[in-house]
């Protein structure tokens, strides 16, 4: 059956697929029975490399768990400092001002140009040169500072497009009735970005836990992953095994967030669905007046 988009496929077409499909599945079996096999010869699958994450606790309460504590903390850090400032920034580059508007892009452009990595190492030397910040502490500020700034920059392009990408008749109408630019952006503007920005916003917190990884493989962060190595080498070299924990355990937190903000934006959705009503120029004077804390009429209304 044809339709809209596509014509039906021919029964040529239908046996192409079905061989298509089994070949890949056999391949794919293949690949998994190779690496299955090489472990097993490398005696990388022996109980014994594995036994200390199903029996007992002390690899996850001597390794696994401080490391993921600490995986938290950078990454929630850098999250309550990234989006606030994300959010700044981006509205500072959609102002009327030049004298607001080019300096926002220029920091926007220079930190988003330059790898996450060396601004966590340069953040690393400005705390041990410039600060008081103890030796033990550094690693974790410096991640978070390489993070805050690299992320707040991404976030608020996200901002500015998602802002952007809604029908400048939203703007206008809004202005038509006399609301003001600020009210425009808080009251109008920013509340329907927020869900159109939703799933790119989640993406790059996701981004941020996983560049916590970043600061254990250089600044000695004693994070998720560099737990793993340690872990490692006192379980006799159990590579494979103590990383493979550790991915699982990535996977699960970032499908937790993800799983998360799908929630929140189909709620976002919901209660964000119109009246039908219209706002006039009385609303607008009803606005400005509880926003003042008195009465107040709008120019020209």
């Amino acid at each position: 059956m044809s339709s809209v988009l596509y014509d039906a496929q021919g029964p040529r077409a239908k046996r192409r697929n079905i061989i298509f499909t089994v070949v890949f599945l056999l391949a794919l079996a293949a690949l998994l029975w190779w690496v299955f096999s090489t472990l097993n010869d490398k005696g990388q699958l022996e109980w014994a490399l594995w036994e200390p994450f199903f029996t007992g606790t002390e690899a996850w309460s001597t390794y696994i768990w401080p490391g993921l504590q600490n995986t938290l903390k950078a990454a929630f850090l850098a999250v309550i400092i990234a989006m606030p400032l994300g959010a700044v920034l981006g509205i500072a580059r959609l102002s009327d001002h030049a004298w607001v508007r080019v300096p926002a892009g220029i920091v926007v452009e220079f930190f988003r140009a330059i790898p996450v990595l060396v601004l966590m190492i340069f953040g690393l030397a400005l705390f041990a040169e410039y600060t008081g910040v103890s030796s033990d502490d550094r690693p974790l500020y410096a991640v978070v500072t390489g993070l805050v700034l690299y992320n707040a920059s991404v976030l608020a392009e996200i901002v500015r497009a998602g802002i952007l990408s809604l029908p400048k008749g939203q703007s206008e109408a809004a202005m038509a009735i006399g609301l003001r630019k600020n009210q425009l952006m808080r009251l109008v503007l920013l509340p329907q970005a927020v869900t159109a920005m939703l799933p790119a916003i989640v993406s790059q917190l996701v981004v941020i836990v996983k560049d916590t990884a970043l600061g254990g493989a250089v600044l000695t962060f004693p994070e998720l992953l560099a737990s793993a190595n340690t872990m490692s080498g006192y379980y006799g070299a159990n590579v494979i095994a103590s990383f493979t924990v550790v991915a699982v355990l990535f996977i699960a937190l970032n499908f937790a967030l993800t799983t998360f903000a799908s929630w929140l934006e189909a709620r976002l959705r919901r209660s964000k669905r119109g009246t039908g009503a219209v706002l006039g120029a009385g609303d607008v004077d009803d606005i400005n007046a509880a926003e003042v804390g008195g009465p107040h009429k709008t120019d020209g209304v």
